[in-house]
């Protein structure tokens, strides 16, 4: 048996009101069995009271006893259905075909299976009906097959209905587990996008922030007028940055409509100005764009990010002099690949495939169909080639 009311009606979305599901059965329950008891003898010997004191007040009690019980079903279903059963039984041994029937056993049946008390309700019922029909053939009394066939079957249909309940419930409970799972995979999935693109607008406008303002540093005596440049470039870095950030802080402000950016993304059109950028921290940077046609805007941020976090790279690892960018298509491809001529050890780190920017550009490719490799050339330099399907970008 399952922890009482642990199955119950009345929680929002799988079920009626709480208010429905409890009282609703018992006033049934009340109506169908205890009234036609106290009616009348003028409205047939069907629905006439019990004569003598004590029948009437044994048929009564045994009427009122399902009723009663129901009062307790969201908590105790098992039990419930335990003592309703006995008491049905009870009524039709002793109340011959006078009694009206026991509809109080078909909503605790019901309410058992559906909160979860389906052995309760399969062994207490079966057992009952077993008792009654042996008991019945102890005492003579005399039943027509066709009725002890219809309870039966009606029985059964009971615990059909019940049992189809259940299973809706089940599946609904699914259905919204699984919905459940379904945004918060979007909701991971949304912090991991959100992450990489700050990783990217933070570690290039830093880096590019650290370099000039070691260049200001030391110049700022002996050339004034270059420190004042290197602090120019602070500022402009400082400010695309700043714009880049509040675009992708933008979506989370934009009441759930991640299409309306506080600014546009970024795509080619501003590779020139960020080869210029890096060129202009003594890294010379050939940008060599052969498309033409341009590819759809996820291409193109993600082709953007791959080259802005492969310069950054250059910058803080590799100790080169120069760098080539070149973007091709060919195949169904776009071809991305970057290559500075640099020399330095630390440049192997990233390498490694440990560093967050490596595994961010692999992620970009990847999410829209295609592969990513990086590592040290024969001749010492570095290559980053990511390769994104031109169907898969569509």
């Amino acid at each position: 048996m399952s922890e009482p009311g642990s199955h119950g009606y009345g929680r929002r979305g799988t079920g009626p009101p709480r208010w429905v599901a409890l009282w609703v059965p018992v006033i049934v329950s009340f109506a169908i069995q205890v009234l036609p008891v106290l009616l009348p003898r003028r409205f047939g010997p069907v629905l006439a009271p019990i004569a003598h004191p004590r029948e009437f007040a044994f048929a009564l009690l045994i009427m009122m006893v399902g009723p009663l019980a129901l009062i307790a079903a969201r908590r105790f279903p098992g039990p419930v259905v335990a003592v309703t059963a006995a008491a049905a039984s009870i009524a039709m041994l002793f109340g011959g075909q006078d009694w009206p029937p026991y509809i109080a056993l078909g909503f605790a049946i019901v309410s058992a299976i559906v909160r979860g008390a389906r052995m309760w309700a399969w062994t207490s019922v079966g057992a009952a009906w077993l008792t009654t029909l042996v008991w019945a053939l102890a005492i003579g009394v005399a039943w027509h097959p066709l009725r002890i066939a219809g309870v039966t079957l009606g029985i059964l249909i009971v615990f059909g209905i019940g049992e189809g309940l259940r299973t809706r419930r089940e599946q609904f409970a699914e259905y919204r587990r699984i919905a459940a799972e379904r945004r918060s995979s979007e909701l991971q999935a949304e912090r991991v996008r959100l992450a990489r693109e700050l990783h990217d607008v933070l570690a290039h406008s830093l880096s590019q922030i650290n370099v000039q303002a070691g260049v200001g540093l030391h110049l700022m005596e002996s050339q004034p007028q270059k420190a004042a440049d290197a602090l120019a470039s602070i500022k402009l870095t400082s400010k695309t940055a700043l714009d880049e950030v509040r675009s992708v802080l933008g979506i989370l402000r934009s009441d759930g409509n991640p299409d309306a950016p506080l600014v546009p993304e970024p795509d080619l059109s501003r590779l020139p100005g960020l080869a210029a950028s890096v060129t202009s921290q003594g890294v010379t940077v050939a940008l060599d764009d052969s498309l033409t046609e341009p590819p759809p805007a996820a291409t193109q941020l993600a082709i953007y990010r791959i080259v802005q976090e492969s310069l950054t790279n250059v910058l803080r690892h590799a100790e080169a002099t120069a760098a080539t960018v070149r973007i091709v298509e060919g195949g169904g491809e776009y071809v991305v690949t970057v290559v500075d001529d640099g020399t330095a050890a630390g440049a192997s780190g990233p390498a490694d495939g440990d560093g967050r920017g490596l595994l961010g550009m692999r992620e970009r490719a990847e999410l829209l169909g295609g592969s990513f490799q990086a590592g040290r050339e024969p001749g010492g330099s570095f290559r980053v080639e990511a390769r994104i399907p031109m169907r898969g970008s569509q």
